[in-house]
């Protein structure tokens, strides 16, 4: 071995810092606040559910997870911002259903599947069909049989085009082999009001928004899309009981990170949202918002998220739907 010279030396000590500065610096996070985006309007279902898990994973990471509403384009707004940040761990994607969709509906900005890192799926919560307890429909069975005798002639409210309720609606006429007419709201709130007034047939409503009404006796529940009957719900069948083996539609929340993400945060974020989500307290709160708590790997997360984007674009595809 030859004695190098210490300028040498010293340039070798100085590009093995700089090699290592990024490692120390993973090996830190966090050490500064995390932002969280969720591409939807404070107060909604994904907005609430996030405020829940955010504060437990702040508490866990030992530093706050500061929620940040950006809206529009359902969801495409809040997502792409995300896939442009630095990849450092400090801007996180909180995410739900709609993220399995857009591509199916929308010209993406983004690739959902290659500008994203799957982190952890957080909760999921079946939809509930529900007619207006003035309607004579006491099953699915007699739902489709109306329908199939007046073809085009029954509707169905959904919160806006593309929503969950919409493309439920959309699944379940292509399994029941029927036609009926969609009815499009700005939202949940006012296509529930007109479902109990009889102005529209039936509608797909999360537990979140139909149980009161439901207790109330102002709408009537013939089926959930999930596999399992939902607590509570006990005497309402799926639809996989009511004649449809194949359907299944979860509404969902879940974590993200923009890719090139380094490993060792994508990890840590997971298990931080791993806790939160297994957390009594939050466990609590989220199934009483009707939500089904999850948490779960990235290997798993992203094996989810290809099927939901696979089987939409199938209905997309089958039915023809459009965004107007």
């Amino acid at each position: 071995m030859f004695n190098q010279s210490p300028l040498l030396r010293g340039r070798r000590v100085l590009v093995l810092a700089a090699a290592l500065l990024p490692l120390a610096s993973w090996a830190a996070w966090p050490e500064r606040p995390i932002r969280m985006v969720v591409p939807y309007s404070a107060g909604g279902g994904a907005d609430n559910t996030a405020r829940i898990v955010a504060q437990r994973m702040g508490e866990i990471l030992g530093q706050p997870v500061v929620i940040e509403n950006k809206p529009g384009a359902g969801g495409v707004i809040g997502a792409d911002s995300v896939a442009k940040a630095l990849p450092d761990g400090y801007t996180v994607l909180y995410d739900a259903s709609a993220f399995g969709v857009n591509g199916a509906l929308r010209k993406l900005p983004y690739d959902p599947m290659k500008d994203f890192i799957p982190v952890s799926l957080v909760a999921t919560a079946p939809q509930i069909l529900v007619v207006g307890n003035n309607k004579p429909y006491k099953s699915v069975a007699e739902l489709v049989a109306a329908a199939k005798q007046s073809p085009g002639k029954l509707t169905y409210a959904s919160a806006g085009a593309g929503t969950g309720s919409h493309l439920a609606a959309e699944m379940f006429n292509d399994q029941a082999r029927m036609e009926t007419l969609h009815v499009p709201y700005k939202g949940g709130a006012p296509a529930l009001t007109d479902v109990m007034a009889g102005q529209v047939d039936m509608y797909f409503g999360n537990a979140a928004s139909t149980l009161q009404y439901l207790n109330g006796g102002k709408l009537r529940a013939l089926a959930v899309s999930s596999r399992k009957r939902v607590q509570g719900l006990d005497n309402v069948p799926t639809l996989r009981e009511s004649g449809m083996p194949e359907f299944e539609v979860l509404e969902w929340n879940g974590v993200f990170l923009p890719k090139n993400t380094p490993r060792e945060i994508v990890e840590r974020l997971g298990k931080a949202t791993r806790e939160a989500v297994a957390d009594a307290g939050v466990r609590e709160r989220l199934m009483r918002a009707g939500l089904d708590p999850v948490g779960n790997s990235a290997q798993d997360f992203t094996a989810f998220i290809k099927a939901e984007s696979t089987r939409w674009q199938g209905v997309v595809k089958a039915r023809n739907i459009k965004l107007d």
